[in-house]
């Protein structure tokens, strides 16, 4: 028989939950059992290749620590990997003790945690262990607590190897008929596999990369566009009604468009492209939708500045000339 202990505290000199596993593996030694110790803070790069640790456990138990708020990250992040990377098939089979010792309030709610969480996952639960220790000397002189200790070790010792069956648990039946959380149709190899993919930094740094460089390239496809660029140019071209002792120097950032619309007028001069362009005096933002109903007379400069639809910043006389000299309407 061989029974996997993941240890989900930080490993601190003073956790009780150590002590706790020191006696219990004593005792399952001496029951001829094959003890397996995995702190997962050891792990924690690698948490999401964990559960295939357990292709060979008869039995496992889950040991964490309460220090402020339930069972902490490590064991969570264990968990979570079970749900996503496991093999359901041997979880099925797979008894499992929860060990949860405090040092303030909640090792019940840990241990029910653990428990419930098991059972989701379609394991087996034993009955656990928790406790709540204020002086940890304290509690390691205390004889009776020893022996409550080395009791629940042979009880698991005894329910593994009798294969004892628990009574139908609503968490089961909540499993089979709501819980649809869709999961990935892999089998134990694929896992195994895409666990180790997960857990690997730089794999998962490479993946990121080429992620942000395919979006980067579609979004610059998209930007380059040349129709509605010419558009807007051959608009403002046909639309242009020349002031007389007027220059101004317009730049729009039109959501969309990967450069932006330069307008430059002088008395009767215009010019227009687009490029990024210094000495500005108007920058203004809008979207080529709302460019486009400026455009086709369905809406002025100064309302789209009025309504939001349109920001801008620099001279607001030099802003409401292009009304006057871009007649749309």
């Amino acid at each position: 028989m061989k029974i996997n202990i993941y240890y989900g505290g930080r490993g601190l000199l003073d956790d009780p939950t150590l002590y706790v596993l020191n006696k219990m593996e004593e005792v399952l030694k001496e029951l001829r059992v094959t003890v397996e110790r995995i702190n997962i803070y050891e792990h924690k790069n690698e948490i999401a290749t964990l559960p295939q640790t357990m292709k060979d456990a008869d039995g496992i138990i889950l040991a964490t620590t309460v220090e402020w708020l339930g069972i902490g990250g490590y064991m969570q992040q264990f968990l979570d990997a079970c749900w996503l990377y496991g093999d359901k098939e041997k979880i099925k089979v797979t008894y499992m003790q929860p060990i949860v010792m405090s040092t303030t309030y909640g090792e019940r709610e840990g241990e029910m945690t653990l428990a419930n969480a098991w059972e989701i996952l379609g394991g087996l639960p034993c009955a656990g262990l928790c406790g709540y220790v204020e002086d940890l000397v304290t509690f390691e002189m205390n004889e009776d607590y020893t022996v409550i200790i080395e009791k629940k070790a042979e009880n698991l010792y005894r329910t593994i190897s009798q294969k004892i069956k628990n009574l139908p648990t609503s968490n089961q039946a909540v499993k089979r008929s709501i819980s649809r959380t869709p999961q990935l149709e892999l089998t134990p190899q694929e896992s195994e596999q895409l666990s180790k993919y997960v857990s690997d930094d730089s794999y998962v740094k490479k993946q990121k990369e080429d992620i942000e460089e395919l979006a980067s390239m579609f979004k610059d496809m998209l930007g380059k566009n040349p129709q509605p660029q010419d558009a807007f140019m051959k608009d403002f071209q046909r639309h242009f009604t020349p002031q007389h002792d007027f220059a101004a120097r317009y730049l729009f950032m039109i959501d969309g468009m990967k450069e932006p619309l330069f307008i430059a007028v002088k008395d009767d001069k215009l010019e227009i492209s687009y490029g990024k362009q210094e000495n500005i005096d108007v920058i203004a933002k809008l979207s080529d939708q709302v460019l486009e109903s400026i455009v086709e007379g369905r809406m002025t400069f100064q309302r789209a500045f009025m309504t939001g639809e349109m920001t801008a910043k620099g001279n607001f006389k030099t802003l409401r000339m292009l009304d006057t000299m871009f007649n749309f309407v």
